[in-house]
């Protein structure tokens, strides 16, 4: 786990892994530059390049060492936790940066070339470099592969980069396998010039070192991603060291001030929501979450609100949606899919406040959670966003009749009632309903949390005016679906009915 910088610098939390990222690909790039200096021939001269293999393998680490450059800039402009795309210029500039950097390495290795080739053939070589790069991008973006996805299970980091190196491998293999074909195939409407010349013999040995070469510096590119993934999705823990006076005195403000001040959906703001999640589900940093408890309220006031917002705006994404829903009409589809866009960090921010409000019930010691109204707040979203899903998913949103017994209500089926032609939606958009599914077993799981820690107060008062006054917000009309709902939803996961 990482520790953030002192308050003042949320950014330098990323940068620091950035910087980390470059002293990687830099050893990387000199222990390539030292194989391919012990494996180079030496004591060749090329004539027509007029400069002796020494000079050539000289210029190796350099050139290396441009190209993890503009591998890093490419992979620092592109990777982003959001599973929106970048934009087109972004995408583009990172297309010509790791054409370029492919450029680099490949021509670099210039001394695998027979002794009677000239310039030509190492233009050639770089085409066939370019040729890598642009490969490398094609599956880069049209794979999603810019995309940070954050583990379920954190592990050290020298066994999240050993569990990359298999497949990186065989991804490098494949990518070099493509762009050796292609480059072969391309190079040949290429003038005579840039062809390799010699025997036959010459010719196989070269293509041979050739594809050697592409495999290795498609293995660099593929380790330098995976790299990345294991380093940016690394927990880091925005509060002050234990021993400190800020931890004395204020050990939550860092976080808060990044939840609440960092740039929309940028990765200071995932690392700060994965952070919150793991303080409030784990033990250990208790002392932190004790601080969530403090006797005013505010601090955890702030921390609920804080959660609260991204679910609210997911559940009414869904509810404008789901509003009239027409299959061919592309704004509703497109706020329908924007919805689930934000979908770990709604997770997140499930699990924190289903942590929160079922530790409050032993470690809340003067009672903000329940004075302040956050239980009926945390429970009202939660229950709302969920329904949103299950609407989304093909169930009904109305409540079912009053004198129905808890057989009947069992063996009612959830069934669409807005429209026959909105019926699981979810499932008729591609990939959507695995999110939906996903987020909607979140929720379950959220919910049924609380209920467990306080399953003795809710069927003591579990009738339906003493949950709406308790556990459902008065005066507040829910994002989705109606009071008489929520309360009928909680009391099926009272008695452990809702699936």
């Amino acid at each position: 786990m990482d520790r953030a910088p002192p308050p003042g610098s949320p950014r330098d939390a990323v940068g620091q892994r950035w910087l980390a990222v470059f002293a990687f690909q830099a050893v990387l790039s000199a222990a390539a530059s030292a194989l391919h200096l012990v494996a180079s021939p030496r004591g060749r001269r090329y004539p027509l390049l007029g400069v002796p293999a020494g000079l050539l393998l000289a210029l190796h680490p350099l050139l290396a060492c441009a190209a993890t450059g503009l591998l890093a800039l490419a992979l620092l402009l592109t990777a982003s936790p959001h599973p929106r795309p970048p934009p087109l210029r972004r995408r583009a500039l990172a297309t010509a940066l790791l054409a370029a950097a492919g450029a680099l390495s490949v021509a670099a290795s210039a001394a695998i070339l027979p002794e009677g080739a000239g310039w030509a053939a190492v233009a050639g070589l770089g085409f066939r470099g370019v040729v890598l790069g642009a490969v490398f991008a094609a599956h880069y973006f049209g794979r999603r592969r810019w995309l940070l996805q954050f583990p379920v299970v954190q592990r050290p980091l020298f066994y999240g980069l050993k569990m990359g190196l298999l497949p990186s491998g065989k991804r490098a293999l494949k990518v070099s396998l493509q762009a050796f074909c292609l480059s072969f195939v391309l190079i040949l409407l290429l003038p005579q010039q840039v062809r390799i010349g010699g025997s036959i013999g010459s010719q196989i040995l070269t293509q041979i070192g050739i594809f050697i070469v592409t495999a290795g510096v498609s293995f660099c590119l593929e380790i330098s991603h995976h790299f990345v993934q294991v380093v940016h999705t690394r927990r880091c823990s925005f509060a002050p060291p234990q021993s400190t006076a800020a931890a004395e005195t204020n050990p939550t403000e860092f976080i808060l001030e990044t939840l609440e001040q960092s740039d929309p959906r940028s990765l200071i703001q995932y690392l700060a929501y994965q952070d919150l999640c793991a303080v409030s589900e784990c033990n250990l940093e208790p002392w932190r979450r004790a601080a969530f408890f403090e006797e005013s309220g505010e601090t955890y006031k702030r921390i609920v609100t804080a959660c609260l917002k991204p679910l609210e705006g997911f559940s009414s994404k869904i509810a404008q949606a789901l509003e009239e829903y027409e299959p061919d009409n592309i704004s509703q589809q497109y706020i329908l899919f924007s919805a689930f866009d934000d979908s770990q960090i709604c997770t997140w921010c499930a699990r924190t406040l289903a942590g929160l409000t079922a530790r409050s019930r032993q470690e809340d010691r003067y009672g903000v959670a329940q004075l302040t109204g956050c239980n009926a707040a945390v429970m009202t979203t939660l229950l709302s966003a969920l329904v949103a899903i299950e609407a989304c998913l093909g169930k009904k949103t109305n409540p079912l009749p009053m004198h129905l017994g808890p057989e009947n209500i069992r063996l009612a089926h959830f069934s669409t009632v807005r429209r026959p032609t909105g019926t699981a939606i979810a499932s008729t958009e591609g990939g959507l309903h695995k999110k939906a599914y996903a987020m909607a077993d979140v929720l379950r799981t959220s919910v049924y949390q609380i209920v467990s820690a306080f399953i003795d107060d809710l069927r003591a008062n579990a009738k339906p005016a003493s949950l709406e006054k308790n556990w459902i917000s008065e005066g507040r009309k829910p994002i989705y679906g109606s009071q008489a709902v929520l309360v009928q939803k909680l009391s099926l996961f009272i008695e452990y009915r809702a699936v």
